[in-house]
Order: C-alpha cells, then sequence, then structure tokens
C-alpha cells in the first residue's frame, strides 16, 4: 500500500464480471467527500449473495469489488462528518439509506426508494475506485474484499472496539438478515414452532434468531449432516435430513413433530425448489418467510388457493428489515453477552489472496462462515 496526496492504493479482489473467479489488482481509493468516511477494512464475510454474482445469477456493474460483509477502523472522514472520527471501529451496511424518503422518515430504512447502493454506487452517483483510469465498482456501495473502502457516513455503524473484526463482518449481513428475519418480520413468539431450510450461514443465524425469540421446537432441514449437527448447535431442537426424501415425506416428519405443522417456515438458501417446499411445512394459519434470494428471472410456481385457503401467509425477507443504526449495535451486544455466539459461525478463516478458494469451499458445502482477513 502507498499514500499519495489525494488517494490511496490498496489490494482488492476483483471480478471482470464473467466467470467465476477474482483477480487481485492494485485499485485507487479515493479521499472521502462530503458526508463520506474512508475505512481500513480488517475483516469480511464469505456470502452467498457474492457467490449469486460470481456464478452469473445476478448481473451488476462491472468489474466489480466483491464483498458486502466488511468491518474495520474509520482512517478519515470526509467534510460535514460528526458522527464517527478515525479510530473509531465501525460496521458496514450494504443497504445504506439516503436518510430522506418517505420510508427512511419513517424508519423503514430496509426500504428506502433512494439508496444507490444496489447500483454499486455512493449517492452522489460516483464510485471512489478506480484501476487504470477505469470506474471500479464496489459491491453494494462496500466492495469489502478490499484494503479501502468509502462510504456514506450511514453505511457505518460504530459498535465497541472489543468486538473481534470478524464477528463485527458478519453482523453487517448475515446475522443481521437471519436474526432480523425472526425478530421484525416474522415477529416470532415464544412456543412457537419454526422450519429453517438450510443450514448454511443466514440459516443457523435464523437458528439463533429463533433460539433468542423462545421459538419451540426449532427444526432444521438440510441435506448435510454435518450442517444439521451445527443447526443443532445453534439452537435446533430436531435435524431432518432431507436428501432423497419427498416434499410429503418431510412434510409428515414435520406434522409429528409440530402436532400438525410449523406456525412458521424460513427459507435460507435461494432455490426455488426448496422454496416451494414451504406451505406443506406449515399448519393452518401458518408463514413462510422467504429469506434466501434466488437468482433473477425464476419463478416460484406456489399453489395461492391453498395459501388462501389455509389463511396462511407469504413474507419476502429483505435484509431481516434492518436498521442498521439500531441493530448493529443490538447485535453486538447480544454477542458480547453470550446471547448470540456470533463467533461459533465461523469455521474458517482465509487471507486475501485465498479469496477464490474460499468461494470454493461455500460451493463444496463448508460448513459455517468462511471470513476474509485483512492482515
Amino acid at each position: 500500500m502507498t499514500t499519495t496526496i489525494d488517494t490511496l492504493t490498496a489490494r482488492a479482489a476483483v471480478h471482470a464480471g464473467s466467470g467465476q473467479e477474482m483477480t487481485l489488482h492494485q485499485v485507487e481509493v479515493a479521499v472521502p467527500g462530503p458526508g463520506q468516511v474512508r475505512v481500513r477494512l480488517r475483516a469480511s464475510g464469505v456470502c452467498g449473495s457474492d457467490r449469486h454474482v460470481l456464478d452469473g445469477d445476478w448481473t451488476l456493474p462491472s468489474p466489480t469489488i466483491m464483498g458486502h460483509e466488511g468491518a474495520g477502523v474509520v482512517e478519515s472522514v470526509g467534510p460535514g462528518v460528526t458522527e464517527l472520527q478515525a479510530g473509531d471501529h465501525v460496521v458496514l451496511t450494504w443497504f445504506y439509506p439516503c436518510l430522506s424518503c418517505s420510508a427512511c422518515r419513517e424508519g423503514r430504512s430496509w426500504v428506502c426508494t433512494g439508496s444507490r447502493s444496489e447500483e454499486c454506487l455512493l449517492p452522489d452517483g460516483t464510485t471512489p475506485l478506480s484501476m487504470d483510469g477505469q470506474a471500479v465498482y464496489p459491491y453494494l456501495a462496500v466492495g469489502s474484499m478490499a484494503e479501502y473502502a468509502v462510504v456514506p457516513v450511514q453505511a457505518a455503524v460504530r459498535i465497541p472496539a472489543d468486538v473481534p473484526f470478524d464477528v463485527a463482518a458478519l453482523i453487517g449481513c448475515s446475522v443481521a438478515t437471519g436474526v432480523g428475519a425472526v425478530v421484525n418480520d416474522a415477529e416470532v413468539k415464544p412456543g412457537r414452532s419454526a422450519v429453517v431450510i438450510g443450514s448454511g450461514g443466514v440459516g443457523l443465524c435464523i437458528v439463533m434468531g429463533l433460539r433468542l425469540a423462545g421459538a419451540e421446537p426449532i427444526i432444521a432441514v438440510d441435506v448435510n449432516d454435518a450442517s444439521l449437527e451445527l443447526a443443532q448447535g445453534f439452537g435446533a431442537t430436531h435435524a431432518i435430513n432431507s436428501s432423497g426424501r419427498t416434499t410429503e415425506d418431510v412434510a409428515r416428519e414435520i406434522r409429528e413433530l409440530t402436532d400438525g405443522g410449523a406456525d412458521y417456515a424460513f427459507e435460507a438458501i435461494g432455490r426455488v425448489e426448496t422454496i416451494q417446499q414451504m406451505p406443506p411445512f406449515l399448519t393452518r394459519g401458518g408463514t413462510a418467510v422467504v429469506v434466501g434470494l434466488p437468482p433473477q428471472d425464476r419463478p416460484v410456481a406456489l399453489d395461492l388457493l391453498a395459501f388462501a385457503e389455509n389463511g396462511q401467509r407469504l413474507l419476502g425477507s429483505n435484509y431481516g428489515s434492518t436498521v442498521p443504526a439500531r441493530d448493529f449495535p443490538l447485535l453486538a451486544r447480544l454477542y458480547r453477552s453470550g446471547r448470540l455466539p456470533i463467533d461459533q459461525l465461523i469455521t474458517r478463516r482465509r487471507p486475501l489472496d485465498e479469496v477464490n478458494e474460499a468461494f470454493e469451499d461455500m460451493r463444496a458445502g463448508a460448513r459455517g462462515r468462511t471470513v476474509v482477513l485483512h492482515e
């Protein structure tokens, strides 16, 4: 890393827009402008949303610096920034709110209509990154698989300095998404039964959220025994391996465990086939919650007549209805108190040089979460 008067150059994992692999490059990182902060990143989660981009399921502007679960230390602040200062430890949010649209004014920043994060742009429509004179786009306006990021101040949330960076990074997406789906979206009450389809990173966070909410029983469904064992360690009371089994067969077992069907079913994979499984797993009046994100242009077939006749609900969970400024510090406190064992989600840590191997781990069905650490 070298420093100039106006910019930093930093290593970053860049995706050219085709193929599954990234390459490491030196990119130029601008000084923070008005209302912006520059963050020295220390950790980045390896998330399925990034894999969707790498595998061609979703299209984005390119070249793209991947990563959207990031945590680090504020290095400098732009004009007008008073909320943060150099040295603060922060978690980055991948969906920064504009703070001025009607949704933001109502406190529903997760459905902000003015954010440009999904365009991989800052609020002024620019990107702070470049390479050989060409614009480079930080994924979801974060780009955490780089040594530095420049984000609007509302995208950086201060947390206590004793929260490890790898734990903090996961708070920024998978933990907020999973726990928020339970607490904010579904509003699960104590004693209600729940099924979680998929025991990957987000699925495990849903299990943690259900345990926090007092759900009973909590049934994990997956095709991998090792992942199911991990889910039980986080609070699942029952585990069902669905490999080679029909939906009705699994539904029958769920009905036996829940006295007629679950009150809630959460899909945490993002596959059309598993989203379609949720209604048969539910009791009358139950709620299906779509948390996993499927590929673009893949419609899901549901029997809406049966949905209506059974009085069931279908919820789409976007970021767990997270308000970062409110929820990130709360999740950090729950971790510090021992009520959210986020550190136990992390089963592997890799340096930035091994970022492609980290995604191969995911494609191969690795348990838990991998975190890329920036030295």
